[in-house]
């Protein structure tokens, strides 16, 4: 394996983590862009391979959430029984869509959150 492509992809998921802790987010906010620029990945592997590297920054920031006792579980789990639901729809859905669907809906829908953040 390469060092300096291992060290690279360190960094991306030391960002994507730091991102995830403090802002709850940052697996697909940052891992895609990252793997689509950075490491040249198609669109749908990107981000295929950014929910595969959600779950270990999810389990981590979790367990420090849970320990510091900072999660709401009746929303916390209805949330996650609707998102197992999505899940399972997007990833057939991402099968099927073309990359530059995939992108322009992407970019729409970072920048509607970006507004709504303002």
């Amino acid at each position: 394996m390469d060092k300096k492509f291992f060290v690279k992809n360190g960094l991306i998921g030391f960002v994507a983590g730091i991102i995830s802790g403090l802002f709850a987010s940052g697996g697909g906010l940052i891992l895609v862009p990252a793997f689509s620029f950075l490491d040249k990945l198609e669109e749908k592997r990107s981000r295929a391979t950014s929910i595969f590297c959600i779950l270990p920054l999810v389990v981590t920031s979790g367990i420090i959430y849970f320990t510091g006792n900072y999660i709401d579980w009746e929303i916390g789990i209805k949330c996650a029984i609707g998102g197992i639901i999505g899940g399972v729809i997007g990833s057939h859905l991402l099968k099927k869509l073309d990359e530059r669907v995939l992108k322009i809906s992407f970019i729409i829908f970072l920048m509607y959150v970006s507004y709504r953040m303002f």
